[in-house]
């Protein structure tokens, strides 16, 4: 970090020091991850530069009257975690930075900002420190209402790429309107939204057909009746270079387009929701030659895997990314994706035959996933998709689950999941997966601050590594104090070598706003997945320090 850099630092924590003395709203939080990686006979020896590891984040804020302010500083010493971007690469330094003026009618931010435009599909930009993804948007936005019915949002920037931002450029138009006063009936709403999204990056192209500003427009309709809703929304991008391998073919040109249709019913004791998606060729980066990258940097539309989210580890093993992107890559030959999921709740009452004295809820989902059809021509590049044509199998899982409390201190759940994984579409790796988990988990408070949680797991299949087994055991001592102790087991891989055991034990303490945890254990190489968005994790063992606190 340069010397100015340092001062511009010092002299704005000495700023909102001098806020916060004179009564002005201010905060502080302070998040660290760090690592201390070692060698192991079954995850390898540890062979990059520096064991210890740490990702440090510091974000203030404060407001004066109509306006706010923010900063984050960031410091990855010194090196940032394993298979993070390499782009985080500074001691310490100015990550993100805004300052924003609102009215009632309107407001105005200036520097850095989060956005997202209806579900994502089109536009979203967040942080998740987990997944390694800051996809800010540094520029300016302009938000207007002129009353409560409808709101404007403009904005103009280039995307968060480390410490530096995108050559694209991003450009967007998102409007808002309430019409629910139309209908002239109570308990029901409807709601409009029409987006626009540019991104504009000037590369050198022979191709006179080629246009460096790609235009992407979205339609939403959001509509509910009392227990019922139902919304939809697509999404259209123009014709738009072809890229591959990082390679950026701008002699090809496909457009992109997309449909999400979400509906739901939910009364006491009773929910049904579906979903359904198709994407073709929806690959969206800031930069072009960004596209497919393994930090999601740049990404600029948010399309997340609309599958269950698992809590559990043998769960998680076979885990689905959404395959938006088109490939002529053989034999991956890939367009997109079409499919969908059904979510059912449903609680039987208490004193009834299944409900028992308190009640017992279960829950099924099901979710599958498959290829858009179609007829590719891979040596010239050429494909036509049909519309609900459906291609190969890439993903199903069905699961079942019940939760039930079987006394004033126990209460348990029993979950099973059946689940086909295709390798070949999803990893690019030869092969497919049938697997079969079951898991059962008990908790028993001893207290209203004390409990002690147990849970079991096995995966079943004759494809890929085998069987696995797992447990987990976790002691809240007190509503400060926990521990925990959680083993997988691949006792079934047909390699006797690799037949291993994935351990992690540790503790946390909390008290007020600040948290503390240390853990020591063996991390499986795999995807780690937040709200349905992956990144890849490399095989390690060590220890694990987390810290944050907020004031």
């Amino acid at each position: 970090m340069t010397l100015r850099n340092f001062q511009l630092i010092i002299a704005l924590l000495v700023t909102t020091t001098i806020i916060a003395q004179n009564n002005q709203t201010f905060s502080i939080g302070i998040e660290s991850n760090s690592q201390y990686y070692i060698d192991d006979d079954v995850t390898g020896d540890f062979t990059e530069d520096d064991n210890f590891r740490s990702n440090n984040y510091i974000k203030l804020d404060y407001g004066i009257k109509d306006f706010s302010f923010g900063l984050q500083l960031e410091g990855y010493a010194p090196q940032s975690l394993l298979n993070y971007s390499p782009k985080y690469d500074s001691p310490i330094n100015i990550g993100t930075y805004f300052a924003s003026y609102s009215r009632e009618k309107w407001s105005v931010t200036l520097g850095y900002f989060y956005e997202q435009f209806g579900s994502g599909l089109l536009l979203r930009s967040w942080e998740d420190r987990q997944l390694g993804i800051n996809n800010a948007i540094r520029g300016a936005k302009l938000t207007f209402r002129p009353n409560d019915k409808i709101s404007i949002t403009s904005l103009y920037g280039k995307q968060r790429v480390g410490f530096e931002v995108s050559n694209g450029q991003l450009v967007g138009l998102d409007g808002n309107f309430d019409l629910s006063s139309i209908l002239s009936h109570d308990n029901t709403s409807l709601q409009l939204g029409l987006s626009y999204l540019g991104r504009y990056e000037d590369i050198s192209s022979s191709n006179p057909d080629f246009d460096p500003l790609t235009h992407a427009l979205s339609g939403r309709i959001q509509f509910s009746k009392g227990n019922f809703y139902a919304d939809v929304e697509s999404v259209l991008k123009n014709k738009d270079a072809l890229v591959e391998d990082g390679l950026v073919n701008d002699d090809k040109l496909f457009y992109g387009n997309a449909f999400l249709l979400n509906m739901g019913y939910s009364k006491k004791g009773f929910g049904l929701t579906g979903t359904f998606r198709r994407m073709e060729n929806m690959n969206f980066y800031s930069d072009r030659d960004a596209a497919g990258n393994t930090f999601n940097e740049q990404i600029i539309n948010y399309i997340p895997s609309l599958t269950k989210q698992h809590d559990y580890g043998l769960t998680n093993i076979y885990v689905y990314q959404a395959q938006s992107g088109l490939s002529f890559i053989n034999p991956f030959l890939k367009a997109g994706e079409i499919g969908g999921q059904v979510d059912l709740y449903y609680k039987f009452k208490k004193e009834s035959l299944l409900g028992g004295k308190y009640g017992t809820k279960i829950a099924f989902n099901v979710s599958s996933w498959y290829g858009l059809g179609a007829e590719f021509n891979a040596d010239y590049q050429r494909v036509e998709v049909g519309i609900l044509d459906i291609g190969e199998r890439y993903f199903t899982d069905h699961n079942i689950e019940i939760r039930k409390k079987l006394s004033k201190k126990v209460s348990g759940i029993l979950m099973y999941s059946s689940l086909y994984y295709n390798k070949k579409y999803i990893e690019e790796k030869s092969g497919d997966v049938r697997a079969n988990t079951l898991v059962a988990e008990t908790t028993y408070k001893f207290t209203s601050k004390k409990s002690i949680r147990i849970e079991a797991q096995h995966l079943w299949t004759k494809d890929d590594k085998k069987n696995w087994v797992a447990g987990t055991t976790e002691f809240n001592i007190n509503s400060h104090l926990s521990f925990f102790a959680t083993d997988m087991y691949n006792y079934g891989n047909d390699a006797i070598d690799h037949q291993n055991h994935y351990y992690n034990f540790g503790g946390s303490y909390s008290k007020n706003r600040s948290r503390f945890a240390l853990s020591y254990g063996r991390q499986r190489g795999g995807l780690l997945c937040v709200g349905g968005v992956c990144r890849e994790v490399p095989a390690a063992t060590g220890f694990t320090f987390n810290l944050s606190t907020s004031f």
